[in-house]
């Protein structure tokens, strides 16, 4: 039995959401996000919340019951607060910098690393080794946090590299003498 799934998700005031051609429909400040529901779920819109139920006692329906409850909370907070993921880049010469609809990236190769920013994301950075990934698709952002961070994995000798705010980074001693 789901517990997080038996509890509905409130919708907050300015946001509304829709249920029509089996699909579920969230729109707020930020924007609309959509998701397919599935068959195995009942859904309903009722008092300012979305329930999310299984439709029948099979145990597909038990498995997918918290894992929608989670998507459907995930489209509620995306169109009223948005998502945020910061990044940390650490080494010598190593810095970010927006420009225009590219982020450039100096990260020791011999050329710079520019990555286009996709559509309905927003990338800032507060100082050279910051950056900020916002957007209204929690899936999207942490999808463009990771592609940013494939360029330079953090190393475990001296830490340089693009990490996760708040990640841990095992570090290893170097060779002796």
């Amino acid at each position: 039995m789901s517990r997080i799934g038996k509890k509905p998700v409130p919708v907050p005031a300015g946001v509304t959401a829709t249920i029509e051609d089996g699909t579920l429909s969230v729109k707020g400040p930020k924007g609309t996000l959509s998701m397919p529901t599935v068959e195995d779920i009942s859904y309903g819109i009722e008092d300012g919340a979305i329930s999310v139920m299984p439709a029948n006692e099979t145990k597909r329906a038990r498995a997918f019951w918290g894992m929608q409850r989670t998507l459907v909370s995930n489209l509620v907070v995306g169109v009223s607060d948005g998502f945020t993921k910061t990044l940390e880049i650490t080494g010598v010469g190593y810095r970010a910098a927006v420009q225009g609809k590219n982020l450039r990236l100096q990260l020791g190769y011999s050329h710079d690393v520019d990555y286009a920013i996709p559509e309905g994301i927003t990338i800032a950075t507060p100082d050279p080794t910051t950056v900020h990934i916002t957007g209204s698709d929690k899936q999207k952002v942490g999808q463009v946090a990771a592609e940013i961070r494939r360029w330079r994995k953090p190393e475990p000798y001296k830490g340089k590299g693009i990490k996760y705010r708040g990640e841990y980074i095992f570090r290893k001693e170097g060779k002796k003498k």
